[in-house]
C-alpha cells in the first residue's frame, strides 16, 4: 500500500491513497490550522471504525442475517502526554435488519477483533479496547 502526503498550508495535509482518492487534514486552530479537514489522529480513528464496519457487515451477510444498517459510535481517549497514543478505544456497533440474531452479531464482533481488523489490532497494542452493541428492528 502506498499514500502520498502533500503539505497544502499551515499545518494542513492532503493525503492522496493508492486507490485514488484524497483526504484533506488539517491540525485545530489553536495549533495553528484552519479547520479544514479531520485532524490526523482522527482520520486513523475513522480508519479504524471503517475497518472493523466492513469486517462485521461481511461476516453478517455471509450468515445470512437480512441487517438494513449498522453504525458505530466510538469513544477514545489518548494519552495526555507524547506520544499521545489511544489509550482507549470503545466501539458501540448499532444494527439495524429483520430477525438479526444476536449470537451472529456477537460473533462477527469477536471475528473483526481478534482476527480480521488489522487496524484496532495494531492499535490495541497501546489501547483498552472494548465493545457493544445493540440491535434495532427497522423503523
Amino acid at each position: 500500500m502506498k499514500l502520498r502526503i502533500k503539505w497544502v498550508e499551515g499545518v494542513s495535509f492532503l493525503a492522496e491513497t493508492e486507490s485514488s482518492h484524497a483526504i484533506l487534514m488539517d491540525g485545530a486552530p489553536e495549533g495553528g490550522g484552519r479547520n479544514l479537514g479531520p485532524r490526523p489522529m482522527e482520520t486513523v480513528l475513522a480508519g479504524t471504525g471503517g475497518c472493523t464496519a466492513y469486517d462485521v457487515i461481511t461476516i453478517l451477510r455471509k450468515a445470512r442475517q437480512q441487517v438494513t444498517d449498522c453504525h458505530i459510535e466510538i469513544d477514545a481517549e489518548r494519552a495526555q502526554q507524547d506520544p499521545k497514543v489511544f489509550t482507549r478505544i470503545h466501539f458501540h456497533f448499532v444494527i439495524t435488519g429483520v430477525d438479526v440474531d444476536s449470537r451472529h452479531v456477537a460473533r462477527a464482533i469477536q471475528l473483526s477483533a481478534e482476527k480480521y481488523c488489522s487496524a484496532s489490532i495494531m492499535l490495541g497494542k497501546t489501547a483498552q479496547i472494548t465493545h457493544d452493541y445493540e440491535i434495532r428492528a427497522p423503523a
